[in-house]
């Protein structure tokens, strides 16, 4: 009798379900052990609603935006004295109604293809018991929401339990006024004055949408700006952007606290200053879920911030234990979380596997303009963590942004001087996400200026602007003569 791998999966998120479908298509026989339902948050409660709730901000904000200069009329019974009123508004119940939708019929997609890949899906909490058997063997308990266990013994297990939202000791959530991420979607209506606690992705992207959807919204930043992690130029493009928009932007200012105080909510601020609104997101950042799992007791080791350490083919210190996802605070993006489980999988089945390179991972900010990156930064061209060349080329010089009545934006591209090989890129536009795809290939595949320039792009195109900054580049690497 030929005898078959056994994997366990703590965990159905991208990193969780990825793995599912990988080990299912080699061969091995899986289990997914989740109690959520698979997606996990990045479909539940995260990415896939997040996203859905900003394209419907995005519709709003490119009519509030560009339908005079467009030409576009609206008939509506607004009297003459109030034509600058806003003339679309938004149901907020609606429009979450249709995020729960989507983010359930996604989970049950994801779930349909797992089982049908041959995966056995468990509803419940599962946690590694003691060290491994002589055997090399693992045992998984699982309890289900009944109190009930069943012990799973596993040949390899993966740990995909991904984060949840950290909370300030005196800002806890109540669901109602003060609210994380995951709450937002249970609102029935548009939030009047809301004020947004943290300008990191999250912050930004959901400060972004509710100014869009018609709130007025107030920035808390502990930094000297927006998005400190992403490029510069870009997060100054976009702080610009919130600002004339009205939105009330206040940068170095570090919340203590939040409250609520009937039906309005104070935050106080570090140095002492009040301010209020009629709710309060907390975007403060994520905590990973590696807390009663067993891992300790079973030789995975923790960093001090509760992430599990992994290494480059996902591997934890413990023989024949994997994680994948936010859990390890890798990269808390879904398709990083899908490369480990994915890698974890062919590493561990002993098919071809590279190591996860971070370094061409596109990311995307789903603001209004999106911001999208790759590779090499700014940044690590400013600390010397590498030598390239860089040009910056704005959008309002892009015939078809013209056309769309797009004037914030640019493409940036680096490269390396000697040899005119792309190492990374910034594009900020709309669909950035999009537009950023030529320049990952670029990356991943070590072309070259030269190569970006002679591709042919469609006229007029955004995607015009990313040759021409490779053209660009590409000048001035023969004029140096280089």
């Amino acid at each position: 009798m030929e005898y078959v791998t056994r994997i366990v999966i703590i965990g159905g998120g991208p990193g969780g379900y990825e793995a599912a479908l990988v080990a299912a298509q080699l061969g091995a026989e899986v289990t997914v052990v989740d109690c959520d339902g698979l997606g996990g948050a990045s479909v539940l409660t995260d990415c896939v609603p997040s996203k859905t709730l900003i394209a419907t901000a995005e519709v709003m904000t490119t009519f509030d935006s560009s339908y005079e200069e467009l030409g576009i009329i609206v008939a509506d019974d607004t009297p003459p004295l109030e034509r600058a009123a806003r003339v679309v508004g938004v149901d907020l119940g609606k429009v979450n109604r249709r995020v729960k939708r989507l983010a359930l019929a996604q989970s049950h997609d994801i779930t349909a293809s797992v089982t049908r890949a041959g995966a056995r899906v468990m509803r419940g909490r599962g946690r590694l018991v003691g060290q491994q058997a002589l055997d090399g063997s693992r045992k998984v308990v699982v309890t289900a929401a009944d109190g009930s266990e069943e012990t799973l013994v596993a040949d390899a297990v993966l740990i995909a339990t991904g984060g949840h939202p950290r909370e300030l000791p005196d800002a806890r959530p109540d669901g109602e006024r003060i609210l994380n991420w995951t709450q937002v979607y249970d609102l029935t209506e548009l939030p009047e004055e809301l004020i947004v606690v943290g300008s990191g992705v999250t912050g930004a992207e959901f400060a972004g949408a509710y100014q869009a959807l018609g709130s007025r919204v107030t920035l808390v930043s502990s930094r000297d700006r927006v998005l400190p992690g992403e490029d510069p130029d870009a997060a100054a493009v976009l702080e610009d952007v919130f600002r004339r928009r009205g939105m009330n932007v206040m940068a170095r200012s570090r919340a203590q606290s939040a409250k609520r105080v009937g039906d309005r909510v104070e935050v106080t601020l570090a140095d002492g200053r009040v301010i209020t609104g009629t709710h309060c997101l907390m975007a403060v950042g994520a905590v990973p879920n590696s807390a009663g799992l067993g891992l300790e007791e079973a030789g995975v080791k923790l960093r001090e911030s509760g992430h599990i350490w992994t290494d480059k083919v996902s591997r934890t210190t413990a023989p024949g234990v994997y994680a994948a996802g936010d859990v390890t605070g890798v990269f808390a993006l879904a398709s990083v979380a899908a490369m480990q489980g994915r890698i974890a999988m062919y590493h561990f089945l002993g098919a071809a596997v590279a190591p996860l390179n971070l370094k061409t991972v596109s990311s995307n900010v789903f603001t209004d303009p999106e911001i999208a990156t790759v590779g090499y930064t700014q940044a690590d061209v400013d600390a010397g963590r590498i030598d390239a060349r860089c040009v910056k080329l704005p959008l309002l010089r892009n015939p078809r942004a013209k056309m769309q009545g797009v004037r914030d934006g640019f493409v940036k591209l680096f490269c390396r001087p000697g040899t005119g090989i792309v190492v990374g890129g910034v594009v900020v536009s709309p669909r950035a996400s999009e537009l950023i795809h030529p320049i990952s290939i670029a990356v991943d595949n070590n072309l070259t200026v030269e190569q970006i320039a002679n591709a042919f792009t469609v006229y007029p195109s955004l995607s015009g602007s990313i040759a021409e900054v490779a053209r660009q580049l590409h000048t001035r690497k023969v004029e140096d003569g280089a």
